[in-house]
């Protein structure tokens, strides 16, 4: 019986860059349909429509094509734009290739809906890379399980805890604390941006003692920084959220409530 997620909005943006991304995005969102009861909006921003990823989605996802020819992918500004679309009390972002215990999911929103915490990450800040070899056994086998048992096989995403990839919140006050820093273009410190302002704002965070893991895939123009002019940009927009007051960052945001 799935669990039933249905005042959830979960955002995922693709950019289909190769074959492993298609596969990846395939077998994340299945793993979400099989489990839970919930809203999915998946939107393709490419320069093309090859048709593939609405051919091989399930068909309960809510499913959008956007015409993007910028080779950089700007995540913070589509973010912003589906949001727009959401009505249910609690949002998830959602990375195109990652998975998650679906417990730790229900642990995250159980605490929203309690309102023990305003925002809730289903994995304690770690998140391992899997091989290859290791992702092809996962999408062949579809559990989570096979990932688990092979946790010392896997290097760590990042050499600090991480908050991106998946998190959970409350609609209104995701809202309220600037939803995405649209100074952050392209891949960069947006998630980190983003945690700085929900802890200066005083919201209560939760944490669920698991990790999460990615699904590897070749590292593309939008899976780093572009330049090193991008990269300064975005860790000094991070700093500055990081340094900034409560009273700072409700300014610097109030356009957006």
């Amino acid at each position: 019986m799935k669990t039933d997620l249905k005042d959830v909005t979960i955002l995922i943006l693709l950019r289909l860059d190769s074959i492993q991304r298609l596969e990846n995005v395939v077998a994340v969102t299945d793993s979400l349909c099989t489990y839970f009861d919930t809203h999915i909006n998946l939107v393709e921003a490419s320069s093309f429509n090859s048709g593939m990823v609405k051919r091989l989605i399930n068909k309960k996802i809510n499913y959008q094509f956007i015409e993007d020819k910028d080779p950089i992918l700007y995540k913070t500004r589509h973010f912003n734009s589906m949001m727009q679309d959401v009505t249910t009390p609690y949002i998830a972002i959602w990375d195109a290739d990652v998975v998650v215990d679906q417990k730790a999911v229900f642990e995250s929103i159980t605490m929203l809906r309690n309102h023990t915490a305003d925002v809730a990450y289903p994995y304690n800040g770690k998140c391992y890379n899997t091989s290859e070899i290791l992702r092809t056994l996962f999408l062949k086998r579809k559990n989570i399980r096979t990932l688990y048992r092979h946790t010392d096989k896997m290097d760590l995403f990042h050499n600090r805890l991480l908050n991106g990839g998946a998190v959970f919140a409350d609609r209104e006050k995701y809202i309220s604390a600037g939803m995405e820093n649209e100074k952050h273009y392209g891949w960069g410190d947006d998630d980190f941006d983003r945690f700085y302002r929900f802890e200066r704002l005083g919201f209560s965070i939760h944490r669920v003692d698991t990790c999460l893991f990615h699904l590897s895939h070749p590292r593309a123009q939008n899976s780093s920084f572009s330049s090193s002019i991008q990269k300064k940009t975005s860790s000094n927009e991070r700093f500055k959220t990081e340094s900034s007051s409560k009273q700072e960052i409700l300014d610097k945001f109030s356009c957006l409530q």
